[in-house]
């Protein structure tokens, strides 16, 4: 491999790097279990919510 395309490829890899990380998420955020449980205490508050193992 010649040294101009050796530069070139680096570049185009750190060019789609650089614009993948401004494109928008496609996933929501993980939000854990406990986390789901202590929102949907907050949204109704009169459900008891029991955690069984």
């Amino acid at each position: 491999m010649n040294r101009r395309k050796k530069i070139n490829q680096l570049l185009k890899a750190n060019a789609k790097k650089a614009s993948a990380k401004l494109a928008p998420k496609s996933k929501d955020r993980y939000i854990s279990k406990a986390d789901r449980l202590k929102l949907a205490a907050e949204a109704n508050p009169d459900a008891v919510v029991s955690l069984e193992s």
